[in-house]
């Protein structure tokens, strides 16, 4: 005999099915009406014909903290231990554990066990310690995480499309059992962080972003969804590991993958509408700006590596600017690397300093200069470089490595978005500090191992004078009797609360206004 949790909790999946398969009668309206108003008042044990359940259910869990009346409740009595152990206690046992293990990885496992388990207990553990978790559940862990994904991988945490599912896209996200989502994180895994293609295995970053979304920025977990776009590896390494779990078939290119985003990017809006926020991750740099470009015409998109990093590095420029002096137009910059974050961050600086002193923007580029791996960006490569280089290329001498770069052009500040690590060698970062009393120096590049220079070489280097910030964090560093603390120019300081302002707002599309609208806000907590 069926009881009667279970039969409607069949009814209720029933209705679901009816209406998500299309068949919206005014009848099936209302009757969904009422799902929804019973699932978000109501008490969620009728959805479980056995406590057991619950317990396996990861957005309701508990644990020890549900109390006498609940475990009554929830038909939870005899399959918990007796004691009711309070959120606090189990968030002060938890960081007591993390603290024992002694590889970063295995904290991101422990934390990734635990947001399987217990999310609420996930979530306020985040919060209240996220100066000391925000490195583990995301840059640096998160990139040896994606790198090991396939050793590591225990159940699926987001939704996977990939090339077999052509002209099945629609019917993959109706798999997905949250319907009312707001924020979707997609990578296809081919530029993962400085790491480079990892494939399927870059899920940890929409992961690890989605995280922040619900701990910095409010957005509910459940309208949160990470996804994945699998069309293959060019990493041989991957393809020939036993443990590796995506296509394992070299990259599809051209229209084949172009087509498959389309329908992608078609299906989202017809199931989540148009005020659903998609965040592109991690795309390599020839499908980035084309994406970018292309559906920001006709969807909620942004791009955190050329808009997200862009917006927090202005505004640590300009709070650099506080102990250096003068204004953005008054500085000339220097960038290694001219990939998504390079131009994205010199296009909004170009944009700031236009804004500032009414110039036009062809004008105000014309104080940013970038190397790329050929060499510095000049008027005589201008054929053969990628269009998003183009507007960065200036009348000069064709110069090959950044040491003739920076003694030539003389930057008062360096940025590096390279991905290359140990690249702000001795000899570049000393010749910064002999035409620059306060040398501004921006070593971006992700995880901590691919960043062009530590904070310790770059006090040393310049005798405690350079302001300094990375995009993964430094320990404080002691230097001729001062203890100088890094500045840390990340992403997360940004993307969360810009995400959360473009749904709550209900906008349906992105401006440059509103990104530096999020920088000059920002601007306001540095120190």
């Amino acid at each position: 005999m069926i009881s009667c949790n279970m039969t409607m909790s069949l009814v209720t999946q029933r209705i679901k099915r009816i209406w998500y398969s299309g068949q919206r009668s005014p009848l099936v309206a209302n009757m969904i009406c009422l799902v929804h108003l019973v699932e978000k008042y109501a008490d969620v044990s009728y959805l479980y014909n056995s406590g057991y359940t619950l317990l396996r259910d990861p957005h309701h869990n508990k644990g020890l903290s549900f109390t006498e009346k609940e475990r009554d409740a929830h038909y939870l009595r005899g399959l918990l231990p007796p004691a009711v152990v309070s959120q606090e206690l189990q968030i002060k046992k938890i960081m007591h554990n993390l603290r024992q293990y002694q590889l970063p990885l295995q904290r991101y496992m422990a934390m990734m066990d635990l947001q399987e388990r217990n999310e609420r207990l996930f979530y306020k553990l985040l919060i209240d310690n996220v100066e000391e978790l925000l490195p583990v559940v995301y840059t640096p862990t998160v990139g040896e995480a994606c790198q090991k994904y396939g050793c590591i991988f225990r159940q699926p945490q987001g939704l996977y499309v990939t090339l077999r599912d052509k002209g099945k896209v629609l019917e993959v996200l109706r798999n997905w059992p949250q319907r009312n989502i707001q924020v979707i994180v997609v990578t296809d895994g081919e530029r993962i962080l400085g790491l480079g293609d990892l494939g399927s295995q870059g899920m940890g970053i929409p992961v690890g972003k989605l995280a922040l979304y619900t701990a910095l920025g409010g957005v509910r977990p459940s309208a949160c969804l990470p996804i994945t776009i699998d069309v293959g590896t060019n990493n041989e390494e991957l393809l020939n590991d036993e443990f590796y779990i995506g296509l394992r078939q070299k990259r599809a290119t051209g229209k084949e993958y172009h087509e498959l985003m389309e329908e992608f990017m078609s299906a989202v809006k017809q199931i989540y509408g148009e005020k659903v926020l998609i965040q592109f991750e991690d795309f390599a740099n020839h499908n980035a700006f084309d994406l970018l470009a292309k559906y920001s015409k006709s969807h909620l998109v942004f791009n955190d590596d050329i808009q997200g990093t862009a917006s927090v590095v202005l505004a640590g420029l300009l709070a650099a600017l506080k102990v250096v002096g003068g204004t953005l137009a008054e500085h000339t910059y220097l960038f290694l690397g001219a990939g998504e974050a390079g131009t994205g961050i010199a296009e909004l600086i170009a944009l700031e300093i236009s804004r500032q002193t009414k110039a036009p923007i062809e004008e105000c580029r014309k104080k940013v200069w970038l190397v790329d791996s050929k060499g510095l960006i000049v008027n005589s490569r201008k054929d053969s470089l990628q269009s998003f280089k183009k507007p960065w290329a200036h009348e000069h001498e064709p110069l090959t490595s950044l040491f003739d770069a920076v003694q030539s052009i003389k930057p008062t500040v360096l940025i590096g978005t390279s991905g290359v690590g140990r690249t702000f060698t001795k000899e570049v970062v000393e010749a910064m500090a002999s035409f620059n009393e306060r040398p501004i120096i921006f070593s971006l590049s992700n995880p901590t191992s691919h960043s062009e220079c530590t904070a310790e070489e770059a006090y040393n280097w310049t005798q405690g004078r350079a302001v300094f910030a990375s995009g993964s964090p430094f320990a404080p560093v002691e230097y001729n009797g001062q203890t100088f603390v890094p500045g840390q120019s990340n992403n997360a300081y940004i993307f969360p609360g810009f995400g959360l302002g473009l749904v709550i707002s209900g906008a349906i599309r992105v401006h440059e206004d509103m990104l530096l609208a999020a920088c000059m806000y920002l601007l306001k907590w540095s120190h």
